[in-house]
């Protein structure tokens, strides 16, 4: 259920704003946005799996922080952001 150091690497170059970037709420928000689909895949599985549920809300809230943040900040980065990952639909 942890995302792989190869993984995690991809994701931090594709949405990285500038050469070593890995703190920007771009990128925080793309890692937990790929580990959030990836437990949804083992709930769907698992139903009764309810602290890997609970960790699941957790990184959910944390997204939600994250994106009102960038939102508030800068309105066209956050909307860059959410038409790439798909979110809001």
């Amino acid at each position: 259920m942890a995302i792989s150091s190869e993984k995690k690497t991809e994701i931090i170059k594709e949405y990285a704003i500038h050469e070593g970037d890995t703190g920007s709420p771009e990128v925080q928000v793309a890692v937990l946005t790929y580990s959030i689909n990836d437990l949804n895949k083992h709930l769907s599985e698992h139903a009764h799996d309810f602290h890997s549920r609970r960790g699941l809300y957790r990184m959910i809230g944390q997204r939600r922080r994250l994106l009102k943040y960038l939102r508030s900040r800068d309105v066209k980065r956050y909307q860059t952001l959410i038409q790439k990952l798909g979110l809001r639909r």
